[in-house]
């Protein structure tokens, strides 16, 4: 183990990790210093404490390092990489609020400790503490009866994203040597955009600019993003927008339902617009760049296909299925675009679409960039495809100071990965769609669910491992409806959990077993934004209790099932981390050798600003894309011939059409702000939140004191509805009602009520009828109907109402 000694002051303590007393303010005084990071002043007494560096391991590009200060194998506090460490000032991978007050998710009084067996009713927490022997026997031999009775595709791991690592899927490894498991595709963050970019893009050349790259922009476009909240630390995205700010003379506008954090101290940049009508402003907008002969035509006639009838497929010209047709109201829907009709949908005015259409056709070069708010929407896909039409319309594609529309390239230190192995199942399905797998599997097909690698599916989900994930409840959608499907034994008869507290999702598991952190024991990864990073880690205390890693728990059930010796091949989970870091030194020889990886915890590599499709620009036929016509598709044949038969719902398309468009166009949300009704007259939409990832850190106390959950509502509505700020409102719709407090704020646009995404649900299941999630969870309101395409996740699409509750 790599340590060093250091004799730390309180004073120098509290002057390099930054502005807490800012933050106890901003907490009313309520979290301290102390409380958040540790103190212990007497074992800094004696300079005696070692450190170790670790890194963050949720779901965040950040993944950030980690400093442990260590006394008596107990984590005194935690601090971060700071200037000194690597020899300059501009690129730090320092860690956020969360990532410092992991001393408090580490020693939390809820941490798991022993092995649990359920002893009550699915959802109700009851458990009781067992051996190891028999959760590993329990697991296992279940495993193999449903395997034995079902088949394999009968068996599922879900989408989870609570550890990030390059040995953090030892589980998948283990079931692929017991014949496989279904298959999943997708996120719940990124489906949409992740399905809709290679048709029009392809694969190869599909990724954004870099935010460095925007800093040579005249005008930025920022649809639905906000940095300093989705993705904060040192050298993440949050690090390159703040930078980006500082050094662009660029005009930036961020269009967005909410006035985010990213716009603060420059609110002249926020473009407020009703939420999922991203599309029908780029129509708009469209309509006027055609109309005054704005439009880079020598471009779309040379890069893309399907923008007019000159660029259209031979099998489909003469039938006024073009983008322009779309636009100009001579085919589809036969409505012109004009930034009246956006106006009326998108609640900008027309005068304001016109502005921006104008500095849009005249201002070079243009940075347009999509965050995944606009995405995750039952019409996401469309949303997010028109966006990257934008830029093309301009021809402000592979130039300096240009992006394609699509979200900022991330450039990482790559990694390895430890090997899976082939799956011999090769079906599978969303990932969305789990629970609609476990209800009804075997009517889930092709063409009603996307089904990939078979027409259906012939069995239900019978067994699910269940790692560091919450997404079997609380950040599912139509929470109440999970837990019906999950509570019932005989749909999914077993589901095993592994995680470090007790969650809501593991609630419903029927034996638990204690993790460890990743900074708990070796570990590697490797992340960036504009430059790239990696954090090599040692444990930073001895295993407390009896908790182990995923590796060990995984190689104790292949142990039980016949296929430890091909699961390990002879090897620890560490000789695996380097093994393939060495693999990886291979394809890029700069990289420090092993020891001096453990040595410096932190690698950084300095990179270049990455311009998206700058090769394509330069020459189209030599660096074509891998699209079926090699160029930018703004009219996609083959999302046409690929969705036709699909068993479509009301609302999955425009209206008159049978099938998908294979268009950017705009289609109204079935829960949205053409669809509120009396009973619904709001529309909720979601987003993320300084104080969680997703619902990792929603349980740590000082935390919540910090970023109370709250529902933010203009104050239009607000007072229509008797409600002041801080009250305690009720939020509900069709699916769910959830209480928090009220925000009251003119940040957030008239109609529209947003909660973030990610607080811990709290409902009694069982006893209370109404079930009221008082912890505030937006997944308690979300419909788990998938957006048509994709069948991704629309947690942003929702209507719903609100009102005070009585004191």
């Amino acid at each position: 183990m790599s340590t060093n000694t250091h004799a730390v002051s309180r004073r120098s303590f509290l002057k390099t990790t930054g502005a807490l007393g800012a933050l106890a303010a901003a907490a009313g005084g309520a979290a301290s210093a102390d409380a958040m990071f540790g103190t212990a002043p007497v074992a800094f007494a004696d300079g005696q404490e070692t450190t170790t560096w670790g890194h963050c391991a949720i779901n965040c590009p950040g993944r950030c390092s980690l400093r442990f200060h260590v006394k008596d194998d107990e984590v005194v506090w935690v601090d971060t990489f700071t200037s000194k460490d690597a020899g300059f000032d501009d690129l730090q991978p320092r860690a956020c609020l969360r990532g410092r007050t992991y001393r408090r998710w580490l020693a939390h009084p809820d941490r798991l400790s022993y092995p649990m067996k359920r002893v009550g009713k699915r959802g109700e927490g009851k458990f009781e503490r067992i051996s190891w022997d028999e959760a590993i026997d329990t697991a296992a031999s279940k495993l193999k009866e449903v395997i034995d009775t079902y088949g394999n595709e009968a068996v599922f791991v879900p989408y989870a994203t609570g550890v990030s690592a390059s040995t953090s899927r030892p589980f998948n490894r283990m079931l692929n040597l017991v014949g496989g498991y279904l298959n999943f595709y997708n996120s719940y963050s990124t489906a949409q955009i992740s399905c809709i970019t290679p048709y029009m893009y392809g694969n190869k050349q599909a990724g954004g600019s870099t935010l460095s790259a925007a800093e040579d922009a005249e005008l930025i476009l920022i649809f639905g993003s906000s940095p300093t909240e989705t993705r904060q630390g040192g050298l993440t995205t949050h690090y390159d927008w703040v930078r980006l700010r500082e050094k662009t003379n660029a005009k930036i506008y961020i269009i967005d339902p909410r006035m985010n954090d990213s716009v603060m101290g420059h609110s002249e940049t926020w473009l407020p617009i009703n939420p999922g009508t991203d599309a029908a402003f780029v129509a708009g907008v469209a309509h006027y760049l055609i109309e005054n002969d704005m439009v880079d035509l020598d471009f779309l006639h040379t890069y893309c296909v399907g923008y007019d009838e000159e660029t259209m497929p031979e099998a489909y010209k003469g039938m006024n299925m073009s983008y322009y047709d779309y636009i100009m109201g001579l085919g589809y829907d036969m409505v012109e675009k004009t930034p009246s009709w956006a106006s009326k949908i998108t609640g900008i005015p027309a005068e304001t679409i016109e502005k921006i259409a104008r500095e849009i056709g005249t201002t070079k070069p243009l940075y347009v960039n999509q965050g995944w708010g606009p995405q995750r929407r039952s019409n996401g896909e469309w949303t997010a495809w028109a966006i990257m039409a934008l830029p093309c319309l301009v021809g402000q594609i592979g130039l300096p100071g240009t992006s394609n529309g699509t979200r900022e390239a991330i450039q990482s230190c790559s990694l390895g990965k430890l090997s899976a192995g082939e799956n011999p199942v090769k079906k599978s399905i969303p990932c969305f769609l789990f629970t609609d797998a476990i209800d009804h599997g075997p009517e889930m097909t092709a063409k009603n669910a996307g089904v990939k690698g078979g027409d259906k599916l012939e069995v239900g989900i019978k067994y699910m491992i269940n790692y560091a994930g919450n997404c079997l409840t609380n950040q599912h959608s139509d929470i109440n409806k999970a837990h019906d499907i999950l509570a019932d034994e005989s749909k999914c008869e077993f589901i095993l959990g592994i995680d470090t507290v007790m969650c809501d999702s593991l609630k419903y598991c029927d034996i638990i077993l204690p993790d460890l952190f990743r900074f708990e024991q070796v570990s590697q990864i490797a992340t960036g934004s504009d430059h790239g990073y990696m954090i090599t880690g040692q444990p930073c205390t001895s295993p407390k209790f009896e908790r182990k890693t995923a590796y060990e728990m995984a190689s104790m059930m292949a142990e039980k099932l016949g296929v430890k010796e091909e699961f390990t091949e002879g090897k620890t989970e560490e000789e695996w981390i380097r093994e393939i870091y060495e693999g990886t030194r291979e394809k890029n020889p700069a990289l420090p050798t092993w020891e001096e990886a453990v040595e410096q915890g932190v690698y950084v590599e300095k990179k270049a600003p990455f311009i998206s499709m700058e090769k394509f620009r330069a020459d189209p036929v030599a660096n074509a894309l891998d699209t079926p016509s090699g160029k930018i598709e703004i009219f996609s044949e083959k999302l046409l011939q690929f969705t036709e038969g699909w068993e479509l719902q009301d609302g999955d398309t425009l209206k008159g059409m049978s099938t998908l468009p294979p268009l950017p166009v705009y289609i109204p949300e079935w829960y949205g702000v053409e669809s509120t009704t009396d009973e619904f007259p709001l529309v909720l939409t979601g987003f993320h939140y300084r104080g969680r990832i997703h619902s990792s850190w929603g349980f740590i106390e000082d935390l919540k004191e910090v970023n109370p959950q709250e529902a933010w509502i203009n104050p239009l509505d607000a007072q229509e509805r008797g409600i002041e700020q801080g009250d305690t409102i009720r939020v509900k719709n069709q699916f769910g009602i959830i209480e928090l407090l009220a925000k009251v704020t003119s940040r957030v646009v008239p109609g529209t009520v947003a909660v973030s995404q990610g607080a811990w649900h709290m409902a009694d299941m069982y006893s209370d009828p109404e079930r009221v999630d008082r912890g505030g969870s937006i997944n308690t309101l979300t419909t788990q109907r998938p957006s048509p395409l994709s069948k991704g996740n629309p947690q942003h699409t929702n209507i719903c109402q609100v009102e005070k509750v009585s004191a």
